[in-house]
């Protein structure tokens, strides 16, 4: 494929034609889009991109961060669609187009920033860990522990990343599992799922349930119509595997960890902060962003309220004992509630990776292969067919990626259907190990206790689970189509 690419770049760049506009000049400079479906640049974004694609799923054996492939392709894409839109004085139109997916992706990264900032800021105030170390303590069975740690992730991934909850609950499994490679197994496969299906019933779920939201595809409150086919979803594999699970009681440690001023507080202004979002959207249609920008605010000055309550009762302290000690913390305490610190802890690969992603495919719509695809899949398959086909390739491709994909496509779909896409998008990447991010980062959380192979032994379960939960959507939801 590679080979072929290069033969097709070298070869048409001098000799193919460039297709003309449909219209005259000055009609197409303001207003089309030229065909480069076979044009040079057509065949050379395809490459770039699927070579940019398989060098980032080859991440853990080159090591090399998957942005870094998958911003070149993009960089590379774009200039090579200006470069001949330029030829035809009509660089305007192309750089619109980009600009397009450019604010698309502004409006997505704001609101993950925000979120990742506050988990966070909850983190160094040690909620998370205060959450494992009280779960741990509980002394809950085997088969107790499989059940309690699946139903929390799967709510609590409805509004908070799903990678975070899934390492979450993925560090209690294994502290609790240390001497259960089964119990670890099945309890991770049961994270996956629980942690999938819980983000595909909200708009705050996950990247694919952002975009339809963002898009304005479905209204925040349509997302929880999802929410019974979700609990089939989860419910069946987990019913199943229950099963298989030891019925022993592992052996606990007593461990202790209390919370630090203010996280309470912090919890309750993310809250607040995601209700800003929603009233943005809903009540002044403005993106979601400017809620979670102005939620963002309040963590700033709560943050500075903190910092300087903390020094002023710490320099107290000090002058009335003179431990050193102290001093020492007065001076971590700055870094400690510096929000800059915790925007610095992001996950900037992803959020860089996802950049790439959605400019290099809005590139291949702008030329014009997305209707071709979209022709293919919606043209000749039924909608209900072609969204369980995308659904079940998130398996092996980002979810994200491939709604940003159909989006592009602009489909004509009623409002049964974008719940359905969402809903096989979201589940599917249950499938494989690698179909998402919680089971991208369970494989190396856990150190060879949950395997793709491990995995992959409960994959017929799981894509029972992946159908009834379709078939029960279309029991419930019938008036939507």
């Amino acid at each position: 494929m590679r080979k072929e690419a290069h033969k097709l770049f070298a070869g048409s760049a001098l000799l193919a034609p460039l297709p003309a506009f449909a219209g005259d000049g000055a009609t197409a400079a303001n207003n089309l889009q030229i065909d480069l479906t076979h044009h040079w640049v057509g065949y050379f974004s395809l490459a770039a991109i699927i070579i940019a694609y398989v060098a980032a799923m080859f991440e853990e054996s080159t090591e090399l961060r998957k942005s870094k492939p998958m911003l070149l392709a993009s960089s590379l894409i774009w200039f090579a669609i200006v470069y001949v839109y330029r030829g035809h004085g009509a660089t305007e139109v192309a750089v619109n187009a980009f600009t397009g997916n450019l604010l698309a992706y502004i409006q997505l990264f704001l609101f993950i920033m925000v979120s990742m900032t506050y988990l966070n800021a909850m983190e160094d105030m040690k909620v998370f860990n205060a959450l494992r170390i009280w779960l741990v303590g509980k002394h809950f069975s085997y088969r107790r522990m499989f059940w309690i740690t699946g139903v929390l992730v799967f709510f609590l991934s409805s509004a908070l990343n799903g990678l975070t909850m899934g390492l979450l609950m993925g560090a209690v499994v294994m502290a609790v599992g240390k001497k259960s490679p089964k119990f670890v197994s099945l309890a991770c496969i049961n994270i996956v799922i629980a942690t999938n299906a819980g983000g595909s019933f909200s708009p705050l779920g996950g990247i694919s349930t952002l975009f339809v939201w963002q898009r304005g595809m479905l209204g925040f409150g349509d997302f929880f119509n999802l929410f019974i086919p979700c609990v089939v979803n989860f419910l069946i594999p987990a019913c199943i595997m229950h099963f298989a699970v030891p019925k022993d009681k592992p052996d606990f440690e007593s461990l202790h960890v209390n919370m630090q001023r203010g996280a309470k507080r912090v919890i309750f202004l993310f809250a607040t902060t995601v209700g800003l979002a929603v009233l943005s959207d809903t009540y002044f249609h403005m993106p979601a962003a400017a809620g979670m920008m102005a939620g963002l605010s309040l963590l700033q000055f709560f943050t500075f309220f903190l910092q300087k309550t903390s020094e002023r009762d710490q320099v107290v302290l000090l002058d009335c004992t003179g431990v050193p000690d102290v001093a020492e913390e007065i001076i971590g305490s700055s870094n400690r509630y510096n929000i800059f610190e915790k925007v610095g802890r992001l996950e900037w690969d992803t959020l860089l990776f996802f950049y790439g992603a959605m400019v290099g495919i809005g590139g291949l719509g702008f030329i014009g292969y997305l209707d071709t695809v979209s022709h293919l899949l919606y043209g000749q398959h039924s909608p209900t067919t072609a969204n369980i086909l995308i659904g079940l390739s998130s398996a092996f491709v980002d979810n994200g990626t491939l709604m940003f994909a159909v989006l592009s496509m602009h489909p004509d779909l009623p409002q049964g259907q974008w719940l359905l896409i969402t809903l096989t998008l979201g589940v599917g990447g249950s499938l494989l190990a690698i179909g998402s991010a919680p089971g991208i980062g369970l494989l190396g959380q856990s150190k060879g206790f949950y395997t793709f192979s491990g995995h992959m032994k409960w994959f017929p379960v799981i894509l029972l689970g992946y159908f009834a939960s379709i078939g029960v959507h279309f029991l419930i939801n019938a008036r939507f189509f």
